[in-house]
């Protein structure tokens, strides 16, 4: 099965960064209900790995947070945007709790994560050049701040990829302490 962890949004928050998704064209929009915090992507596991995932994820002992999603970004630049995105605030208990998470994905036995962690949540990807429309989508949405919001929790989530985009099931919360929620 494919896995990742993440942070799931809340309803208010999807809403808002829904209102976004328009006026670029070629834009491929994330449904609502797909947006989220993806903390390790794991790919395809096996059900005896998902397991021990599952056990050592369980394991991980961290505090809840506030959160805040702050301005717009892209991956790549000029006619090689890969994708839109909205920010996150620099957040200490967030990078602490993406670190738990890498060092139980690599006790369950799944390999490191070569990337270093950008937080965001992606909001549309591009297939071709999304040209001059999209700096002025910046400059228009650039100054987006959302939040702060609570974060009590962080789940695994299967994805099912299928013709009309992925399909996403939570598979398995797992609570944060308490201290600290705004």
């Amino acid at each position: 099965m494919r896995l990742f962890v993440a942070l799931s949004l809340p309803e208010d928050v999807r809403e808002r960064l829904d209102m976004l998704d328009s006026g670029l064209p070629g834009a491929r929009w994330v449904a609502a209900e797909n947006l989220h915090l993806t903390l390790r992507f794991l790919g395809e596991v096996d059900s005896a790995q998902a397991r021990d995932l599952d056990d050592t994820l369980s394991a991980i002992d961290a505090p809840g947070f506030a959160l805040t999603l702050q301005g717009l970004a892209t991956f790549g630049d000029g006619a090689k945007v890969r994708a839109l995105y909205a920010d996150v605030a620099p957040n200490p208990a967030l990078l602490h709790l993406q670190a738990k998470v890498e060092s139980a994905v690599a006790r369950a036995g799944l390999p490191l994560e070569r990337r270093k962690f950008k937080p965001h949540v992606t909001l549309a990807r591009f297939k071709g050049d999304p040209g001059p429309k999209l700096g002025h989508y910046l400059g228009q949405h650039g100054l987006l701040r959302i939040g702060p919001f609570p974060v009590d929790h962080f789940l695994l989530y299967s994805s099912l990829l299928g013709a009309e985009g992925p399909h996403y099931t939570e598979e398995v919360v797992y609570d944060l302490e308490r201290v600290g929620v705004v």
